[in-house]
């Protein structure tokens, strides 16, 4: 990014959006096409446009920047939230919000954001309602095992239940075949070098692709590994805080439960995943600690490949930088 650009930060929600500029100030637009339109007479198309993350509600109008040619970027909310934290506003308002994010821009590296396109925006609908779906599902299963652990059970609860039940696996069982026809199209080489990889499944090799758009979306493994919340936090401070290092859980879940299934086989099959685990293990390492190491390598295993195009060997180096 260039630092002499001019940043306008916005705070978006569900139905307005408020912008902010050292130049021009203030205004609070609807979250609307209109009000798209009335952001750019205001501020122009020479500004960096800044916005947060929020699940869905500033992806039409990222997409509206985007495509009028203009300067983009969505930042992780969390990333902006500390910023935020460290400035100890004691003002929370739209407007206030706004104008930190803006000063957050002036003062970071932004990365551009790139517009999927509609391949791709139907690839990432199918896997959030597939996540959700199953969501849904451990809670049916959940109820209708504590329904039986109840002793006698009501017939009619354990009928119902089990026919819900049974059309949630009917329906993901579908968009899973749907979702995996659809990624086969936009990802094929890349899977193809993912299930290469020793303890790699066709449901995890897909989630990676997704999450990561082909490893587009990450520069170094550790950033990757960062992102499945599998890197270590330490906490020490004087003498008396010492606690134990663990992972920090600060990313995407789902992607790390799947790679902990994946670790099971890879500990067996993998040579460096099999090497790593072993070498922990013998110095007294909790198998738990292996497990881990084992997840971290799979996926810096994973970057190299992808990185590299070369299909997965024993002997591969994986890529770090």
């Amino acid at each position: 990014m260039d630092k002499n650009s001019k940043i306008t930060g916005i705070d978006i929600s569900k139905s307005s959006f408020d912008a902010y500029s050292e130049t021009e100030g203030h205004q609070k637009f609807e979250n609307t096409p209109s009000g798209f339109k009335k952001l750019l007479k205001k501020y122009g198309t020479d500004t960096h446009y800044v916005m947060e993350s929020t699940g869905c509600y500033h992806l039409l109008l990222a997409l509206y920047l985007s495509g009028e040619g203009v300067l983009v970027s969505v930042e992780n909310p969390l990333k902006i939230k500390r910023y935020i934290q460290m400035q100890l506003m004691k003002v929370k308002t739209d407007k206030a919000d706004a104008r930190m994010i803006c000063r957050y821009g002036m003062s970071q590296e932004l990365k551009l954001w790139k517009a999927p396109d509609a391949l791709h925006r139907e690839g990432e609908s199918l896997f959030s309602l597939l996540q959700f779906y199953k969501k849904q599902r451990t809670s049916l299963k959940n109820k209708l095992h504590r329904e039986k652990a109840l002793g006698i059970p009501s017939i009619s609860v354990e009928k119902s239940l089990k026919s819900v039940l049974q059309t949630y696996n009917k329906t993901i069982s579908g968009l899973e075949k749907e979702l995996e026809k659809l990624v086969n199209t936009l990802y094929r080489e890349e899977l193809a070098l993912l299930r290469s990889i020793p303890g790699i499944g066709p449901k995890t090799s897909i989630l990676l692709v997704m999450l990561t758009d082909g490893m587009r979306n990450f520069e170094s493994s550790g950033q990757l590994c960062s992102y499945a919340g599998l890197t270590p936090v330490i906490r020490e401070s004087g003498k008396s805080v010492r606690s134990r290092p663990r992972i920090s859980k600060m990313g995407n879940g789902t992607l790390r439960r799947h790679l902990f299934m994946c670790a099971f086989n890879a500990m067996k099959y993998n040579s460096g995943c099999k090497s790593i685990y072993d070498r922990l293990t013998g110095k007294g390492k909790s198998g738990k600690v292996g497990l881990i190491a084992v997840c971290n390598k799979l996926l810096k295993q994973s970057f190299g490949i992808l990185k590299s195009r070369k299909p997965y060997c024993e002997n591969f180096s994986p890529i770090s930088a």
